[in-house]
C-alpha cells in the first residue's frame, strides 16, 4: 500500500494538482483524475468527492473525507483531518493540526518543536468561506458556516454562522439575525 500511496502522491503533486478547476476547459477530466489519485492517499475518500487545484494535504495518510465534499482551490491542510459529508470550501482555506511551542522564554521559539497533532474534525453540510483558518483541534459542528476570512480558534456550534477574527457566532442557520427561532 505504501507504493500506490507514493505513486500516487507524486502524480498528484507533481501533476495533477495544476489542472484545471471549473469552469475552465478540461476540468471535469481533472475532476476525475484528483479523485482517483486521493482514494489512493487518503484514509478514507468518499463519493463525489472534489478536489479542486492546488489542494495541498501533505501525506494524506490522516485524511477522511465523507461523500459529496470538496477541498477548495488553494486549501493548505495539514495532515490530519476529518470532512464530513457535503462539505464545501471556498479559495485558499487554511486548516491546522500543528502549531510552535512558544511556552518557554529562555528558548527561541524556532528551537521549541511544535505541538501537534491535534486534528480538526469538521462535520456533515458546511459551508467554509474563502481565505479562512482553521487553528488545530477545532471541531465544526453539522450544518455551520465559516464566513470568509474568519479566523476559527474554538469550536463551532450546529447550525452556527460565525465570522471575524477571532471568529464569533453572529447567529444561527434557521432563526432570525437577532436570534428567534424562524
Amino acid at each position: 500500500m505504501r507504493v500506490v500511496r507514493l505513486v500516487c502522491l507524486v502524480l498528484y503533486y507533481g501533476i495533477v494538482q495544476f489542472l484545471p478547476t471549473s469552469p475552465a476547459p478540461g476540468y471535469r477530466v481533472a475532476y476525475a483524475l484528483r479523485r482517483i489519485l486521493v482514494k489512493g492517499i487518503f484514509r478514507r475518500c468518499g463519493q463525489g468527492v472534489v478536489v479542486k487545484s492546488r489542494a495541498y494535504f501533505g501525506t494524506g495518510a490522516n485524511v477522511t473525507v465523507g461523500d459529496r465534499s470538496q477541498l477548495g482551490r488553494g486549501l493548505r491542510a495539514d495532515a490530519h483531518l476529518t470532512l464530513g459529508d457535503d462539505v464545501v470550501m471556498g479559495p485558499d482555506v487554511m486548516i491546522m493540526s500543528w502549531t510552535h511551542d512558544i511556552s518557554r522564554t529562555d528558548v527561541p521559539m524556532n528551537k521549541q518543536g511544535s505541538i501537534g497533532p491535534n486534528p480538526v474534525v469538521i462535520g456533515n453540510d458546511v459551508w467554509i468561506g474563502a481565505r479562512s483558518i482553521l487553528l488545530p483541534g477545532i471541531r465544526v459542528g453539522n450544518h455551520a458556516v465559516i464566513g470568509a476570512g474568519a479566523v476559527v480558534t474554538k469550536d463551532v456550534p450546529d447550525y452556527a454562522v460565525v465570522g471575524g477574527v477571532p471568529a464569533r457566532v453572529l447567529y444561527f442557520r434557521g432563526s432570525n439575525l437577532d436570534g428567534r427561532q424562524e
